[in-house]
């Protein structure tokens, strides 16, 4: 794979040239995009200036106000396929855990495939995403828990689940060994 933390640097570049670049061709204000997207200016020029470690949350907002898809912000600007992303857009405390954008199509919106690794002990948590979304997570390696509004899902390997994804959820690897799983974001 890439070297996680030049790899990661150089995703931070393509969001912010990419951020930088969308505001512009819309003609919007850095003060205007925080009032549509509620990130505040004060994340919106650190993005843009590249200093700042942006959660997807943040992303998918900037995104929404911006009038693009997720995949637009993270993606390599010079990327001929814009189907295949590849690009790692979230790295955990642990170096083995990551989230890597694999792809993108079209569907009502949008259709994002995720591979994702957490180490032992690492959990990752997310605000409740749009109405109409869902997410499908299939366990390659290990076993995930998968937390929906507080309940607890075990899926060992080769096990799935499918659920809206317009609620608090988290993933979180309770085991001794790294898990991997596919995850489909339907938007």
């Amino acid at each position: 794979m890439h070297n996680e933390s030049s790899h990661r640097a150089s995703v931070l570049q393509h969001v912010s040239l990419n951020v930088r670049r969308l505001r512009n061709a819309a003609g919007t204000s850095q003060a205007a995009l925080a009032e549509r997207s509620g990130v505040s200016r004060r994340m919106l020029v650190a993005i843009e200036a590249g200093e700042k470690n942006v959660s997807l949350t943040t992303l998918d907002l900037i995104a929404e106000a911006l009038g693009v898809a997720f995949s637009t912000l993270i993606q390599a600007p010079d990327q001929r396929d814009p189907g295949r992303i590849e690009e790692l857009a979230w790295a955990g405390e642990h170096p083995q855990s990551r989230a890597v954008l694999l792809g993108s199509s079209p569907a009502r919106r949008e259709v994002e495939l995720w591979e994702w690794t957490l180490a032992p002990g690492e959990c990752y948590c997310s605000e409740a995403d749009a109405e109409g979304w869902s997410e499908q997570i299939y366990v390659a390696e290990g076993q995930l828990t998968l937390i929906i509004e507080g309940a607890e899902h075990c899926l060992r390997q080769g096990q799935f689940h499918v659920f809206p994804s317009n609620c608090r959820y988290a993933y979180r690897n309770d085991g001794a060994l790294a898990v991997r799983f596919v995850r489909n974001v339907v938007i």
